[in-house]
């Protein structure tokens, strides 16, 4: 007897895509799902959590490089207001490591729920889009890395207390996480303009008529937006969102190129161009004769009703 290794029937995914699922049998997936991803962020947590403090040191690192943080015996340390304030900014550090180290699994588990709505073309952007938007996040991150340093070299400067100073460990941290965010989210702009363009929503002539208002919009959400009040990152922030974009539409018109998008068959004709298709006239001949109707007879009489006494059904 030969032994089939081969699983038998749809799998999951085949039930999801084609609607065979019951709403029940969702509901489970999605359940089963959400516990995978959150063991993969506990696992996540455990791992930042202990190697908090080695993050710490980065992250500290922009800070510790200036002159002015460091005291007379030339070493670097922050100020704590509160008791707990070690131990909640070391968790909440490996709260973020933990959601990086497990984000293979919670995403792929978000992917595998949301996947079978989707067509077979549909799933193949998005693998691009997905491969495509996570070096974009990390260069945003690194950039924003590289930016803190000046950008806390400017406040130092233009602060009217001198050197050396000590910030508060919390705000500090909460700083450069807003910046790392901010950053690598800014850098996504340009996947947004080529969803939009090879959805065939958007043409890139059209996208590149709007480089006015992009621009403005730029520095204004990086003016706005950017937790450092100084003109360096908000400038860097706003040049690069200002090149993807223009790098954005490059590959826009790439695609309009290789769809043929702009040479569609009636493009470049007028509205009251006659058609240069021939005239063709068939002559039409005689129809054929009509019978003449034949009559319709007459109907059959209706019996009279029976008297009442008469009447009867099947329960009388």
């Amino acid at each position: 007897m030969r032994l089939s290794l081969r699983r038998k029937g749809p799998t999951k995914f085949d039930q999801a895509a084609d609607g065979s699922m019951t709403l029940i049998e969702h509901v489970r997936e999605l359940r089963n799902r959400l516990f995978i991803a959150s063991i993969a962020v506990v696992a996540g947590l455990i791992v930042g959590f202990i190697i908090s403090k080695w993050t710490f040191e980065i992250l500290k690192a922009p800070y510790c490089d200036l002159p002015s943080s460091a005291d007379q015996t030339g070493s670097c340390e922050f100020i704590t207001l509160a008791v707990t304030d070690q131990l909640m900014l070391r968790l909440k550090i490996a709260l973020w490591v933990g959601l990086l180290v497990g984000a293979p699994v919670w995403l792929y588990q978000l992917w595998a729920f949301v996947a079978p709505g989707l067509h077979r073309h549909e799933r193949k952007w998005a693998y691009v889009f997905v491969a495509l938007a996570t070096p974009l996040f990390a260069a945003g991150a690194v950039l924003a890395y590289f930016v803190i340093g000046h950008s806390l070299a400017f406040i130092m400067e233009a602060g009217v207390i001198g050197e050396p100073t000590k910030l508060e460990v919390t705000s500090y941290v909460g700083f450069v996480m807003n910046m790392l965010l901010l950053f690598g989210a800014a850098f996504e702009f340009p996947l947004l303009l080529l969803m939009l363009n090879f959805t065939g929503v958007v043409s890139a002539r059209r996208l590149l008529s709007w480089w006015r208002t992009v621009v403005f919009l730029s520095f204004a959400f990086a003016a706005i937006a950017t937790p450092d009040p100084g003109p360096f990152g908000m400038t860097l922030l706003a040049a690069c969102i200002t090149l993807l974009y223009f790098i954005a539409v490059g590959v826009a018109f790439i695609n309009d190129k290789r769809k043929g998008r702009g040479k569609e068959i009636y493009a470049g004709l007028d509205d009251d161009e006659i058609s240069p298709l021939a005239e063709e006239r068939v002559p039409v001949g005689a129809s054929d004769p009509i019978e003449a109707p034949t009559s319709v007879s007459a109907p059959a009489p209706v019996e009279k009703p029976a008297p009442l006494e008469r009447r009867y059904d099947d329960m009388t």
